[in-house]
């Protein structure tokens, strides 16, 4: 018999380390070849990866909720001689992009390892006892793959209650999502009551790596305060936005706009044949109506790059618009390339899928990269207005308040119109004055009369 070491691939993002998730194997646990041995996180997305080699679970090296460097060994798999694959290496290496270097590659039909296999082949190791919150989420009687159970727990889902289109009866993906969506994850269903604790810190950046960190004493029963680390998605978001925050001089403006035509064309189009498959909302008009605006006033598309030879203004012609998604996660901003060039049914078809899969938790790192204007939905909230913080790489960013009726003057008198919040913070080296105040009035009167984008 022998031992095979496995170690933490590059999972092809370019990143440098990775959380352990979960273990779906633990020691003595019999596992063949593409079986999913564990799930990461890396500060972009969840990965789940498969085992290279068959064999029986020797000894789990790292603990889950801890931060391993890629290529450090995670687990050791003993491989019986009668039952070792013929293509498995003795020993697991790495090869320059991280993957084992004897791993099948995919132009042979297998899998790359860290890629996973989409969920076709059934493990035939053990299964850990459920936790209380899985057996409720579980629903006795449902047919659902254990991806889909866990989307079902981050979406907040009760299975049983979700009505199943799989072919063989089962809940797939898409069942589960359709399901939330109904009650969308970026709301709070239902207010908390009050708990015991009265403070809850968490820590807003690690200690410089000359200066030890400081051992905390493990924390005694009903102790009134708890500690969370920063890590994956919440920690390349904090360095992100503290980047943003003391690089770009932010300026903030808005106005107020009455949305009632909006709010009327929005019910138009969720009548219309032509949009019966798509989920309509006023965010579709706002996003129109900034790649609009940009067109008037190009600066707030632009960004500010520090060369070699100085700074320098690159001016963009085209809009990756970007849409901050609130997910099970944390905080994502993907974006919907070359947003200028697509119909209103198209722009919303790509806008139901960013959500759908920000949602899933499947928002792929090249879905992050290269915006260049940003939209914050803050209304679904229940905020009125903001001043947001603009993404890295960009110059501005829009915040679109929630819409309620509200008493607004029209011809002399007053009546309930639906009224909005327009906001936005730009980066003053890159637009002044004018032109950002331009570029809000530009968006909010789209907002007024969409009539305009006939133009």
């Amino acid at each position: 018999m022998s031992t095979q070491t496995f170690v933490l691939p590059d999972v092809g993002e370019g990143l440098t380390e990775a959380e352990i998730v979960s273990w779906r194997v633990g020691p003595g646990d019999t596992v063949a070849v593409n079986d999913v041995l564990v799930e990461i996180e890396t500060a972009k997305s969840l990965v789940e990866l498969p085992s290279p080699f068959a064999g029986t679970v020797g000894e789990l090296l790292v603990a889950e909720g801890d931060t391993v460097d890629v290529g450090a060994p995670i687990i050791t798999v003993t491989a019986a001689a009668d039952a070792a694959s013929p293509a498995a290496p003795a020993t697991v290496g790495r090869s320059e992009h991280g993957a084992p270097a004897d791993a099948p590659s995919e132009g042979d039909g297998a899998v790359l390892v860290g890629y996973g296999t989409g969920g076709q082949v059934q493990s035939r190791r053990k299964k850990p006892a459920p936790s209380a919150q899985e057996r409720v989420a579980s629903s006795v009687g449902v047919i659902a793959k254990p991806p889909i159970r866990k989307l079902a727990r981050d979406l907040g889902v009760d299975l049983g209650a979700v009505a199943a289109s799989g072919p063989a009866g089962e809940v797939t993906r898409e069942d589960v999502v359709k399901h939330a969506s109904q009650a969308s994850v970026f709301r709070n269903i239902e207010t908390p009551a009050w708990g015991d604790v009265r403070e809850e810190s968490i820590p807003a950046r690690t200690a410089p790596a000359s200066v030890p960190a400081p051992v905390a004493a493990p924390a005694p029963a009903g102790d009134r305060e708890e500690t969370i680390a920063v890590k994956g998605v919440r920690k390349a978001t904090s360095s992100a936005m503290v980047q943003s925050a003391y690089s770009a001089p932010h300026v903030s403006v808005w106005t107020d706009v009455d949305a009632t035509r909006t709010m009327e064309l929005v019910k138009r189009l969720k009548a219309s044949p032509d949009f019966a498959d798509i989920k309509v909302s006023p965010l579709l008009i706002m996003a129109r109506a900034v790649i609009w605006a940009v067109q008037r006033t190009p600066m707030v598309n632009a960004a500010w790059v520090d060369g070699e030879n100085g700074a320098e203004i690159r001016v963009r012609r085209f809009v990756n618009l970007g849409i901050a998604a609130a997910t099970p996660r944390g905080l994502l901003v993907p974006n919907v390339k070359d947003a200028q060039d697509l119909s209103l049914r198209e722009l919303a078809r790509a806008l139901e899928k960013l959500t759908l899969t920000a949602r899933e938790g499947k928002t792929s790192p090249a879905d992050q990269q290269n915006g260049t204007i940003t939209i914050t939905n803050i209304g679904v909230f229940g905020m009125d207005a903001g001043t947001p913080i603009i993404n890295p790489g960009e110059s501005g960013i829009v915040a679109l308040g929630t819409i309620r009726q509200k008493p607004w003057v029209v011809d002399g008198e007053v009546r309930p119109r639906w009224v909005t919040t327009v906001a936005g913070s730009f980066d003053h080296r890159v637009i002044d004055g004018d032109g950002m105040s331009r570029f809000i009035a530009d968006v909010a009167s789209i907002l007024e009369e969409p009539a305009l984008l006939l133009d």
